[in-house]
């Protein structure tokens, strides 16, 4: 029996916040968490707490810089992560596709 594509998605990236991130950052090498807050539209708190679970998960690095005097963190994707993110969305588009095969779809007298 071939498995429903939901059983790929990944419970991590799931989460609407966390997939908005993920997109995000999927979109660019590295970005700015200012960049990364305002693209998302969500407080700094709300993105540090969802960046560390991502990070936890091992899907986002978190590296810190310096812009002049003014610490600077920056976000990337792991390799990891955005394979992640690929077999998400891959799953996503197989069910909004309707890529299940249905048994009885109303055809059969």
């Amino acid at each position: 029996m071939t498995r429903h594509p939901r059983a790929r998605l990944d419970d991590v990236i799931h989460a609407p916040v966390r997939f908005s991130i993920v997109a995000a950052l999927a979109a660019v090498q590295q970005a700015d968490f200012k960049a990364v807050r305002d693209a998302v539209e969500i407080t700094d708190s709300a993105l540090s707490k969802q960046v560390a679970t991502l990070e936890k998960a091992g899907y986002v690095d978190v590296g810190k810089t310096w812009a002049g005097r003014r610490p600077r963190t920056v976000l990337r994707l792991t390799s990891g992560g955005r394979a992640a993110f690929e077999q998400h969305v891959a799953a996503l588009r197989e069910i909004a596709e309707g890529a299940v095969p249905m048994v009885g779809d109303g055809t059969d007298p």
